[in-house]
């Protein structure tokens, strides 16, 4: 705890004091989180938000009372393997969004975004980011926290593996694969630890636009960390697959600049009541482009996301909100904007139409330009057995954040299923940033703490996707 520092939560104040001698790292997470409450169910990611913004959910600026300080000697080595730059999917978010959290619940530790944008002379609005701002901003933490070699970008993980050979059969497995894969100079490759801690990661890093470059590790522990962009969710209906039925909001900024689309055409249909369909329609309003919306579910039900986001500090979104509570079940062509909430999709036509099952019970055959199907997304995890599924609370059906998060004991992060390997992020349910590094904390004391108890500090491989 830094020199001085008082929590706003005296109980966790005292239990901060007890252990004032010791890193957070190496005290008992489990008994600092006792008794927290917020907006996540993860009792580390409530520890550690409120140690790094005390009473943020209420709006007040505490300072943190954590105290940063490197130290070398209990470094774990280890590396970052991402399809992209450091940031992931906030590099390929649509660049007139700003972000859900706050400006500064995006941040790192020992960065403050603030300081950030001032010395790239930008400006937040309305104390939320743009997701280029904050892509920005990731990539430069890795930069101004020397951690550029720890990252490895443009890599592709395609098989994630545990090996059950003994070690001798492991040494024979690593010289094959240091010999046949042309990266040991980039992506070095060791074999620590007993035969039956070990993980093989097998995939391909990409040099240029051609060249893919394959590579094998050899690791005692791999933390998934995907997030949940990589595949969209389906309706499963007939002609879904037909060549003006997407399912990326990216393609419909793709339309407007090629004017494949414009004031004129029919109407866009938007499919979903989340904020990716959300932004859609703003997109769609922005640019004069008619609308019809349907989504499943009633305009009162309190599940939708817009009942949990304050008006004053989200008014594009209330915007779309109050659009969405005007139903009607009539549509005229080129109409700005048309509701259909509690319906659904029966099937897209190749002739550019699309039968619409209302709340009123009938079908309806609607003439539209395009379709966005914007209804959530699942990480793609078939690097793993069964996808990964077997991680998840329920085996049988796919991970996915809301859903069927990964099963993690919630003190280390380690799954429930399959010792050594970690989940945090969206991947465990924990969709903001602001609560993910939470994780980040309980992997880490995780792994110092058996370390610790080996008596030295082994080499680590951790491995992030995305």
């Amino acid at each position: 705890m830094a020199p001085g520092a008082v929590h706003p939560n005296p109980i966790l104040h005292g239990k901060l004091e007890e252990g004032r001698h010791l890193s957070v790292v190496d005290q008992d997470l489990g008994y600092l989180s006792e008794g927290l409450e917020g907006r996540s169910s993860n009792p580390v990611a409530l520890l550690f938000d409120t140690l790094l913004h005390p009473d943020a959910d209420i709006r007040f600026d505490h300072p943190s009372v954590l105290q940063w300080k490197l130290e070398k000697h209990k470094c774990i080595p280890h590396l970052v393997l991402g399809r992209g730059l450091p940031g992931g999917a906030w590099h390929v978010m649509k660049r007139s969004m700003l972000t859900i959290s706050l400006d500064n619940w995006m941040e790192l530790p020992g960065l403050k975004l603030k300081d950030w944008t001032n010395s790239k002379w930008r400006n937040l609005l309305n104390d939320r980011a743009t997701p280029e701002e904050i892509a920005s901003y990731y990539n430069d933490y890795v930069k101004f926290m020397g951690l550029q070699k720890n990252f490895v970008n443009n890599t592709w993980v395609t098989s994630v593996s545990k090996l059950q050979q003994d070690q001798e059969h492991i040494k024979d497995k690593l010289l094959k694969c240091v010999k046949k894969d042309a990266t040991t100079q980039q992506l070095p490759t060791t074999a620590n630890g007993p035969a039956h801690n070990l993980w093989e990661v097998r995939g391909f890093q990409r040099i240029g636009d051609e060249s893919h470059v394959p590579f094998c590790l050899l690791t005692e522990n791999v933390v998934l960390a995907t997030g949940t962009y990589d595949l969209p969710a389906r309706l499963g209906v007939e002609g879904e697959d037909l060549p003006f039925v997407f399912h990326y909001i990216s393609a419909f900024e793709s339309a407007i600049k090629s004017c494949k689309v414009n004031q004129l055409s029919d109407p866009v249909l938007i499919v979903g009541a989340g904020l990716t369909a959300a932004d859609a329609v703003l997109c769609a309003y922005h640019h004069k482009i008619p609308v019809i919306h349907t989504f499943r579910r009633n305009v009162s039900d309190s599940g939708l996301i817009f009942k949990q986001l304050p008006r004053k500090l989200y008014p594009e979104y209330h915007k779309v909100y109050r659009k969405m509570c005007k139903q009607s079940y009539t549509t005229t062509p080129h109409s700005n904007y048309t509701s259909f909430p509690e319906s659904c999709i029966i099937s897209f036509q190749p002739d550019m139409k699309c039968v619409l099952h209302t709340a009123s019970g009938e079908n309806m055959v609607l003439n539209i330009s395009m379709a966005l199907v914007l209804i959530g997304t699942y990480p793609n995890l078939s690097f793993l057995k069964e996808h990964g599924k077997y991680l998840g609370i329920d085996p049988s059906k796919p991970i996915s954040c809301k859903q069927n998060p990964i099963e993690i004991d919630p003190y280390t992060f380690e799954c429930a299923k399959e010792a050594s390997l970690f989940g945090m992020g969206p991947l465990i349910g924990d969709n903001f940033v602001r609560f993910l590094k939470g994780g980040a904390l309980g992997i880490t004391s995780c792994l110092v703490k058996r370390l610790k108890k080996k008596g030295q500090l082994i080499s680590e491989k951790g491995i992030e996707e995305g």
